[in-house]
């Protein structure tokens, strides 16, 4: 049966437990997984700028034996000729075993995902989530921490437009024991339906704030954002916001030693390259995290459609 992946919350923690699993065995043992996808074809539609997701989308197909067919743009697509996007679900689904797609309207992964007549994966839809990278989160917490419960996650930045975030809050709301700090400027606070609808609804405690550096000593995982520029409207606003916290050494002084600090990317100014080198920075180690569990949903969701 065909299964597609919206948001994160289409996987039940159990299954966000057992793609972890798969990914550890990826990266255990790969020539395993070598031909395990042995003809089958992944389609890549991009309707926004993406280098990390839609190369890691790629290369986890071909690390899977699979193909990958394309569309860079909107531009380069029927859609600069209007087509809808459930005709090109329908499309694309002729050609394609399984489609990640990534749209700058929020919903557009939905309805292509209802159009199709194969698995899709929503590889970023607007301002509302992004499930694969948490996938990537969560591998990375995991290895990092080896627990996805009794943690206190500072979440720092753009909050209000940060579809990574969004997710990673479903995502970590489902395990006992953790806590958020939710560090951004006023007008880039979490929206109050992800407070009443995810943090509310399962009873997880948080705390909003505006100063990084007095959250810090507490927390087990901070992730940064950049203030993106493309969910604005005000090109003033956005000038005046986006150097709002910059992560530099002299401000994890008081951090946590084992303290795993994360990062979507891209990055622009928001944490100083001289953190680079600190044993704490995980976010290149989430690029690659990525990269195995997409290889782990691939395979899902293919076994899934009776296709593998």
């Amino acid at each position: 049966m065909k299964r597609s992946v919206i948001d994160i919350v289409d996987l039940s923690a159990q299954e966000l437990e057992e793609l972890v699993a798969t990914a550890e065995d990826i990266i255990a043992n790969p020539d395993k997984y070598a031909h395990a996808c042995d003809r089958k074809k992944l389609a890549t539609l991009f309707f926004e700028p993406s280098t990390r997701t839609r190369m890691s989308f790629e290369a986890a197909m071909y690390e899977l034996g699979g193909h990958v067919i394309s569309v860079s743009s909107a531009m380069s697509s029927s859609a600069a000729k209007g087509e809808s996007v459930a005709d090109t679900a329908k499309t694309v689904s002729c050609y394609a075993d399984i489609i990640a797609m990534r749209h700058p309207k929020e919903g557009a992964a939905y309805v292509a995902a209802t159009n199709a007549s194969v698995p899709v994966i929503n590889a970023g839809d607007g301002g509302h989530c992004h499930p694969t990278q948490t996938l990537a989160d969560l591998l990375t917490i995991w290895r990092e921490k080896r627990r996805f419960d009794g943690l206190t996650i500072g979440l720092c930045g753009d909050l209000k437009f940060g579809r990574t975030v969004h997710s990673l809050i479903n995502a970590m709301s489902r395990y006992p024991g953790n806590r958020f700090v939710l560090i951004s400027p006023e007008e880039l606070k979490v929206p109050s339906y992800v407070k009443r609808d995810v943090l509310k609804q399962h009873n997880v405690p948080y705390v909003q704030t505006t100063d990084l550096e007095s959250a810090m000593p507490e927390l087990d995982i901070l992730y940064m954002t950049r203030v993106q520029r493309e969910r604005f409207f005000n090109e003033e606003d956005y000038l005046r916001l986006k150097d709002s916290y910059i992560l530099t050494p002299d401000k994890l002084k008081n951090a946590k030693q084992d303290l795993a600090i994360l990062h979507p990317l891209p990055r622009v100014n928001e944490i100083s390259v001289a953190i680079d080198d600190d044993p704490r920075a995980c976010y290149f180690k989430q690029v690659l995290n990525g990269k195995f569990m997409r290889m782990a949903l691939i395979l899902k969701l293919l076994k899934e459609a009776g296709t593998l």
